[in-house]
């Protein structure tokens, strides 16, 4: 009797365990510094027998604007959905419009001894063991900490110049005259007592010029979008970068700046 005590005991335990996660959640597990914003493609990387590529944020953003990638290059805001193929890469296009063995390391090249070296594997990398040139934790070493995410502060390293962004490709980028910069925007926080948020247009344009955010993700009026914490939460509206590749929306007093009076 003692012992069918026991495992009732330990199947209400385990069960309740189980109704307390489903009911309020459980903490999820914060990527490596190395791995937060990292996206795997893989659209035809499976059918085609070979590994999915492992596409590094952490190190294209310290080296290009997002404009750059994802307005002149045409990459999409969701991960998949650009649907890139080899072919493309190859005339020149998204990877290719770089990786051609100029500005960088394209798919295969000669070597001093006329030998064919393919570098397949720097990018189809998922779930092997590939030593990259460019190691994180040394390529930020001495850079300004942050709490989440990639641990780093881009924005001051930027300030500090640690990183210099590339925001023009020639051959790609049309050259056009800047826009104007608006003033910072004041957004009125919903919860009683949190700050309001002070949006700056300046740092913003730095790295995502005016086209990334609008029309597509947000209106280009006044009051045009209308949104809530949970839908950031989400992936939308700032959430399309914040929490996937930008600091993490958990640091609430990078956004909600405003002095409470």
């Amino acid at each position: 009797m003692r012992g069918i005590f026991w495992l009732l005991l330990i199947a209400l335990l385990f069960c309740g365990a189980v109704v307390s996660a489903e009911t309020f959640g459980v903490k999820k597990t914060a990527p490596k510094p190395d791995q937060y914003g990292n996206v795997v493609m893989n659209n035809l990387s499976d059918q085609n027998h070979i590994a999915p590529v492992v596409f590094n944020h952490w190190l294209h953003r310290a080296l290009y604007t997002c404009r750059l990638c994802h307005v002149d290059l045409g990459f999409a805001m969701k991960a998949g959905g650009t649907g890139v193929k080899e072919a493309d890469n190859v005339n020149g296009l998204y990877c290719g419009a770089c990786h051609d063995n100029k500005l960088a390391f394209g798919p295969e090249k000669k070597n001093a001894f006329g030998n064919t070296e393919k570098y397949c594997d720097r990018c189809h990398s998922l779930g092997k063991k590939v030593t990259f040139v460019k190691d994180f934790f040394a390529f930020t070493k001495g850079f300004p900490p942050a709490r989440f995410g990639n641990k780093v502060d881009w924005l001051l390293a930027e300030d500090k110049g640690l990183i210099k962004l590339t925001d023009q490709l020639p051959g790609i980028t049309i050259p056009r005259k800047a826009l104007k910069i608006p003033l910072d925007s004041e957004l009125k926080g919903k919860e009683a007592g949190m700050p309001d948020i002070i949006f700056s247009h300046q740092k913003h344009a730095v790295w995502n010029g005016c086209e990334l955010c609008h029309p597509d993700i947000f209106g280009v009026t006044k009051k045009s979008s209308v949104y809530s914490m949970q839908e950031i939460f989400e992936g939308r509206y700032c959430g399309a970068c914040h929490g996937k590749v930008a600091f993490v929306n958990l640091d609430c007093q990078l956004c909600h700046t405003k002095a409470v009076f």
